[in-house]
C-alpha cells in the first residue's frame, strides 16, 4: 500500500512538473517573441526620414521613401561623393557597392527626385522631364527651386543625417 501510494504521488509530481514545465516553456516563448517584436518596431523608429545635402556649398533637405534603398543609403552617411553632370538634367554617382533596389517605370521625373538607377548610381534630378527609364525612389528635395544653381557642371556632394 506504501509503494502504491509513492508512486502515485510520484506520477501527480511528474504530471504537475510536465504541466509547469510546459507552461514555462509557452510563457518564455511568448516573452521572446514580444521582445523580437518591440526591437523590430524599435529599429523601425530609428529610421531617418530626412537627410541633408550640401551641394557645393548650398544646402538641401531630402525627404526620404520608406524602403530598402534608403535605408542602406543613410547606414552609408556620411558621404562625400563628385557627382557628373548628364544630359542639362541630372547628377549621378556610381557606388562600388550595390544597393537594395525596386525599379519601376517611372514615366515622369520631377525635379528634386533622388533616385536610384539600377543597382548603384545615384541620381539627382534638377529639371522635371518625361523618361521611359526604371528607377528606384530614394526621396524628395524639399526646395526644388534652388535646384537651379548646380549648372552644367560636376559638383561636390556631401550627404548627411
Amino acid at each position: 500500500m506504501k509503494k502504491v501510494l509513492i508512486i502515485m504521488i510520484l506520477i501527480i509530481l511528474l504530471v504537475v512538473a510536465c504541466f509547469i514545465f510546459l507552461y514555462s516553456k509557452e510563457r518564455f516563448n511568448e516573452i521572446t517573441n514580444e521582445s523580437v517584436l518591440e526591437r523590430k518596431d524599435d529599429n523601425m523608429n530609428d529610421f531617418t526620414s530626412k537627410i541633408n545635402l550640401n551641394i557645393n556649398g548650398n544646402d538641401f533637405t531630402v525627404t526620404l521613401e520608406d524602403n530598402e534603398t534608403s535605408r542602406e543609403l543613410v547606414n552609408r552617411l556620411p558621404l562625400s561623393i563628385t557627382m557628373n553632370e548628364l544630359n542639362g538634367n541630372e547628377k549621378y554617382y556610381y557606388f562600388d557597392e550595390d544597393l537594395p533596389s525596386n525599379p519601376v517605370k517611372v514615366d515622369i521625373i520631377n525635379k528634386g527626385d533622388v533616385m536610384l538607377y539600377g543597382d548603384n548610381c545615384l541620381v539627382i534630378f534638377y529639371d522635371t522631364f518625361t523618361t521611359s527609364y526604371s528607377y528606384t525612389k530614394i526621396g524628395t528635395i524639399d526646395n526644388p527651386d534652388d535646384l537651379d544653381m548646380v549648372g552644367n557642371n560636376n559638383v561636390i556632394v556631401n550627404i548627411t543625417r
